[in-house]
């Protein structure tokens, strides 16, 4: 078991380890007390793990309710946020209570959203089921849904007061939704860190408990030194401003960690097309994708994908800032202008 702290605006701590999901109460707990608690989870981790994690807090003392969104993108939106809202009201949650996110990155984007706006915000807890929430979405404060203009555009830093991560949930992944997960794992290594993106060639599941605790820690540092994402907390977003555009011109067919897969992929060739990244560079990164299961291709255009990815939220004016590997393990940001972003994409195409 490993146990790694993020000191932000709130300090908390992520425990990562083998059959956590049944101390779920005691840990609950001992971090925010006994208190009535609205279990936040998707209709496929509600089948598999809801009632253990209800049975555990019901044993610790607390009093449970549960909100049930169906799995997917489609569900981090407005209206299954107002639902939400709505739903801790109608139960008469009070400022003293606590929502808890049973799932991947939709369930705790939404959950930890609905925690920030309600009552003008509560206390929280992330129980992450998936590789990708595990590494990334749970951890760092960053809550949102998405807007039809792009993903993410509305939301909140809302830091939770727990992320108990219990990696025996991953064994019943689909193996693409596993592969999500490697992608984001993957990110860490090539945006600061070549030693850890070499551990990754040794296989990410052979080693999962370790690699989470690596790539929690790295995150943890950067949010300790730039919670609210105006200086090196902008190196998470690797391949992201790109993988946003893809999900989004695939209307959602493509899978986040899929679309950041492909849009590091791309980034990664601008960087090698401007002599700024040697080309063996982009090879391991590909080869390291690719033995996860991952895509490195894009099916759509330049056009298509700028015309989307001007409402990132990562836009600034007239400008958008883009994470730019210079070496696996050496990102820089860019600032390119969003008038020529369509020509800077076709580079990586």
């Amino acid at each position: 078991m490993r146990t790694v702290k993020v000191n932000a605006s709130t300090s908390y701590d992520i425990v990562i380890g083998e059959g956590l999901l049944d101390s779920l109460g005691e840990y609950a707990k001992n971090a925010v007390g006994i208190r009535r608690v609205c279990v936040v989870t998707d209709d496929t981790v509600d089948s598999l793990y809801a009632k253990k994690a209800t049975d555990s807090l019901t044993a610790s003392g607390f009093d449970c309710i549960k909100f049930v969104i169906e799995h997917g993108e489609a569900s981090k939106s407005t209206e299954k946020l107002v639902a939400l809202v709505e739903f801790l009201a109608e139960n008469r949650l009070t400022r003293s209570d606590v929502i808890i996110a049973l799932g991947g990155g939709v369930v705790g984007d939404l959950a930890g959203f609905a925690a920030a706006v309600y009552l003008r915000g509560i206390r929280f807890i992330q129980v992450p089921t998936t590789l990708l929430a595990a590494v990334d979405s749970s951890v760092g404060g960053k809550t949102a849904v998405d807007l039809v203009a792009g993903k993410n555009l509305m939301g909140a830093f809302h830091q939770p007061s727990l992320v108990l991560c219990d990696y025996t949930t991953l064994d019943t992944l689909p193996p693409e939704t596993f592969s999500d997960g490697c992608a984001e794992v993957i990110k860490y290594g090539v945006i600061n860190d070549r030693p850890l993106f070499d551990e990754f060639k040794k296989g990410i599941r052979a080693n999962i408990e370790n690699i989470i605790a690596e790539c929690v820690i790295r995150k943890a540092d950067i949010v300790g030194k730039d919670e609210f994402d105006n200086g090196c907390r902008q190196l998470l977003n690797l391949g992201h401003t790109v993988g946003h555009a893809i999900e989004l011109c695939s209307r959602l067919a493509i899978s986040h960690g899929s679309a950041v897969a492909i849009g590091m992929v791309i980034v990664t060739r601008i960087a090698v097309r401007l002599g700024l990244c040697p080309a063996s560079e982009l090879d391991e990164l590909i080869a390291a994708l690719k033995a996860e299961g991952l895509p490195t291709e894009c099916s759509f255009s330049a056009e298509e994908l700028a015309a989307v990815a001007t409402a990132d939220k990562k836009r600034s004016g007239d400008s958008i800032s883009m994470i730019i590997p210079y070496g696996i393990g050496n990102c820089k940001p860019m600032k390119i202008s969003v008038n020529e972003l369509s020509t800077f994409i076709a580079k990586g195409l």
